[in-house]
């Protein structure tokens, strides 16, 4: 129990919460909405913070997980009246920039990579394996683009076309996102749109982020030497507490690790 003399200042609260790792559906060790729910809803509610702070390091992942958690951390600050500071550490790429954007105010280190705004669709085909292999892949479907882009038969050119038609709109939604969050802050003499990144201070030039800082430093700038950092965190599933998840959780850290090492972390 802690007692507090009547009448005396407690020093400001900011609540930080850590974005990390690449973005997906539950149940995948991943970033997503349904984890990170709880989270920031007692971020934003405990202890009336004066600011949430979030600190980001992914490579991206899924478009609607980003933009689900995007507009949860958006819908929180508006309806408990608190800003928020992205704080940027290896990478905020694509679908973590997303989140990035979703914040007031972006500070980053000066080796921190940043942009990726585009969107990627990858996979491999098998269908030259399979026929020397003398083995023929048999699918019977109802509705002719029910089965597009099989990765056991040929590629079809009217499902890459109508997969591109997808990946467009998926930008589209992006692009809009980045220009109403960031507004004017955005400069207008280079294409940002192009799934290129950037290091910090070329990002900064850029209007992509506001700022060369650490959160520590820029927390205590902002708020006094005596600002309180109270961190919140998404919490390991009983299971893989006792390494009773162990294959699931190696397969999301092998994708994991492939998502940081494009852009060469």
């Amino acid at each position: 129990m802690s007692f507090r003399l009547p009448f005396t200042k407690r020093p400001p609260q900011v609540a930080v919460v850590r974005l990390s790792g690449a973005i997906g559906m539950a149940g995948r060790g991943s970033l997503n909405d349904s984890t990170l729910a709880p989270v920031l809803e007692r971020a934003f509610t405990k202890g009336k913070p004066k600011a949430v702070a979030l600190e980001i390091n992914s490579p991206g992942g899924s478009p609607v997980q980003s933009a689900l958690i995007g507009a949860r951390i958006r819908r929180l600050a508006e309806e408990r009246d608190v800003p928020v500071i992205a704080f940027v550490e290896d990478v905020a790429a694509s679908g973590g920039y997303w989140l990035a954007a979703a914040a007031d105010e972006i500070y980053a280190d000066a080796s921190s990579v940043v942009g990726s705004i585009g969107v990627i669709s990858a996979g491999f085909g098998a269908h030259v394996f399979l026929a020397r292999q003398g083995l023929e892949r048999r699918v019977h479907t109802a509705g002719e683009s029910k089965s597009m882009l099989d990765p056991f038969r040929p590629e079809n050119q009217e499902d890459v076309a109508r997969l591109k038609g997808l990946l467009n709109d998926i930008h589209a939604n992006f692009i809009d996102h980045v220009t109403d969050r960031r507004g004017e802050k955005l400069s207008t003499e280079e294409k940002l749109f192009t799934g290129e990144i950037w290091l910090a201070r070329r990002a900064k030039e850029l209007g992509l982020i506001d700022g060369i800082g650490h959160l520590r430093p820029v927390l205590q700038e902002r708020f006094g030497d005596k600002v309180r950092l109270r961190r919140y965190g998404i919490k390991k599933p009983f299971l893989s507490r006792f390494g009773l998840s162990m294959a699931e959780d190696a397969l999301a850290a092998v994708e994991e690790r492939a998502q940081f090492a494009r852009f060469g972390l």
